[in-house]
């Protein structure tokens, strides 16, 4: 089983970059964040032909979540209940025995911004959101952009960012929340150690000087957990590719036994 997560800053500027992805990598499921298109304007059709089911709760120019799966999908829940007003932002499917849910956490704008405790707020109440599939014992991955730099290890200058957007001690302790139901980090599980990003600004050079931020995160329960073998930040694909412009995220992967 291999499972993706994917921001594309917009299914419609990047659909062909990303059918190319999904024939080079061969993903199972992929959750894609930030589609910026309606549930009923996806393009179905293009990722039928390329063997995938999509099940989308999307919105108009803004946000919006997918999850793209080889196997019939089912439905879990499209939203993310008591945190309505922050737009399109979850959604959750069951694709055999996995439950897996696609999120795209607000960015708070900036600290004294109002949007900083809404996305507090949204992160609250994802955890109480998902606890209870946590809970379930069966496997569990939630992937998705949180907008948040967990450790150190996660952004290229920890120290001159220190308490600046992202790397905040109430935003890392909401991830720390998150955790605390069970779930874990797979790639830091698997790599305790490694600076990989997953996101650079598209201005400066910044992919470049690899002065990225680690925000894209595949989290899995403690059955998800078990059978993940490898996790990595495809950072090809960040990339420009025959003159088509990358998603400013790169894809990341897990593989599970």
């Amino acid at each position: 089983m291999r499972i993706a997560t994917f921001n594309v800053n917009s299914i419609h500027a990047r659909l062909s970059f990303v059918l190319g992805w999904l024939e080079a990598r061969k993903p199972d499921a992929v959750c894609l964040q930030e589609l910026k298109q309606t549930t009923e304007g996806f393009p179905y059709e293009a990722f039928r032909d390329a063997g995938y089911h999509a099940l989308v709760h999307g919105q108009k120019s803004w946000n919006g979540v997918a999850v793209l799966s080889r196997a019939p999908a089912e439905l879990v829940e499209a939203g993310l209940p008591g945190a309505e007003s922050a737009g399109s932002r979850l959604i959750t499917v069951r694709i055999g025995e996995w439950t897996i849910g696609s999120v795209y956490v607000p960015n708070g704008k900036s600290l004294v911004h109002a949007d900083f405790e809404r996305k507090l707020e949204f992160l609250a109440a994802l955890r109480a959101g998902i606890a209870p599939m946590v809970e379930s014992g069966t496997p569990y991955v939630l992937g998705g952009d949180f907008n948040v730099v967990h450790t150190d290890l996660d952004s290229f200058a920890p120290d001159a960012l220190r308490d600046a957007m992202f790397h905040t001690s109430p935003e890392r302790a909401a991830i720390d929340a998150l955790l605390e139901t069970g779930l874990t980090d797979l790639q830091r599980n698997l790599e305790p150690e490694a600076r990989s990003f997953s996101w650079w600004d598209y201005r400066g050079g910044s992919f470049h000087k690899n002065e990225g931020l680690r925000i894209d995160l595949l989290l899995g329960s403690a059955s998800a957990k078990a059978r993940a073998t490898k996790v990595w930040v495809d950072r090809e694909w960040r990339k420009k590719r025959d003159e088509q412009t990358p998603s400013d995220h790169a894809p990341v992967i897990a593989d599970f036994e």
